[in-house]
Formats: structure tokens, sequence, C-alpha cells
């Protein structure tokens, strides 16, 4: 008996001593959401944790985030070269987004209300900004973005010309362990 315990002690080592952050390995296949690691990457009132993503799970065509906003915090004005969807898990806030065109500058964006089960989809490359505007809950979504990692281009204002638009790549919950060889996609 005591042989069986000192057999699973010493594989469950190895296991966890070759997973790192970067590292798929060790990871099991179901997990608790709420003991994944959340960080907020240096922006106040953001609590980020992704739940599978492209450089963390090898994901190669989609990725899935938690991400949690305080009241009055938001993402910055950006556009990335992915589809991107939303599902609004708990609160309240707006959606500013600016089609896709062939001005030189974003522009005034339209402004959607989002709140608890509701929805929505962010098209290729439209400018966007989502704004927990409610006082006192927080705005939780479920993200699902397309062809990981993401590249994305910062605003400072939505006169910004597009050309102007800070690159940011790999994105900051990508930045620890992305790694610029090439994946095979191919068995």
């Amino acid at each position: 008996m005591a042989r069986h315990v000192l057999v699973v002690v010493a594989v469950f080592w190895f296991a966890t001593a070759e997973a790192s952050q970067c590292s798929i390995n060790g990871l099991p296949l179901v997990r608790n959401i709420s003991e994944l690691p959340q960080e907020n990457y240096g922006r106040s009132g953001l609590s980020h944790t992704t739940i599978a993503g492209s450089v963390l799970h090898s994901m190669k065509e989609i990725e899935v985030w938690l991400q949690t906003f305080a009241p009055g915090s938001r993402t910055p004005i950006h556009r990335h070269s992915c589809e991107e969807i939303f599902v609004v898990l708990k609160g309240q806030g707006t959606l500013y987004l600016t089609p896709s065109s062939h001005s030189k500058y974003p522009g005034n964006p339209q402004e959607f209300h989002i709140f608890p089960n509701s929805t929505f989809h962010i098209p290729v490359n439209d400018v966007h900004q989502v704004w927990n505007t409610g006082e006192h809950e927080d705005l939780q979504v479920l993200v699902v973005i397309s062809r990981p990692p993401v590249k994305v281009f910062m605003y400072d204002d939505w006169s910004m010309p597009h050309t102007a638009a800070k690159l940011k790549f790999p994105y900051y919950w990508d930045e620890e362990c992305y790694q610029t060889t090439s994946r095979k996609d191919e068995l």
C-alpha cells in the first residue's frame, strides 16, 4: 500500500514539476474557473482570466476569456483583426462601436446599452470600447475571439487616425508565454 502511495505521489510530482505557467503539461482537462489565475495587467478595475488561450493552452482557432470590470472601468478604444463575441453575465454598461470604414479615423461611435444575458459581436477591425457605466455593480463578460493570439491596435481617442493607432502584440495576457516559433497544424 505504501509503495502505491509513493508511486502516485511521484507521478503527480513529476507531472506538476514539468508544468509551468506557460505550459499545458500537468493541467487537468476539467478546471474550476475560480481557481484559474486572474490578473489586471496594470489596468485598475480589470480582472482578466484566460479560460482557454492560444498561447497558454495551444488553441489555434479561438480563445475564451472571463473579464470583470469594476464600476467606471473600461477597455481602451481599440480594434483587432479578429472577430469577438461577448456574453454579459452580470452588470450593465455601454458598448461604443464604429463600423469599419474607409475613413482616416474611427469617428463618433454608436452607443449600445449592454445588460445581463445580452450578447453582441464585434466584426473584424471595428473600433470599439466596452465601459462599465454602472455605479455599484461589476460588469462581467465572457469573451470569445477568433484567430488568436490577437494583435490589438489602441487609440488615444475616437479622432486618432488609424495609421497612428499603437500596435500591442503580443497582448498583455500573452506576453509572458508568447514564442515566435510557428506551430504545426498537421498531425
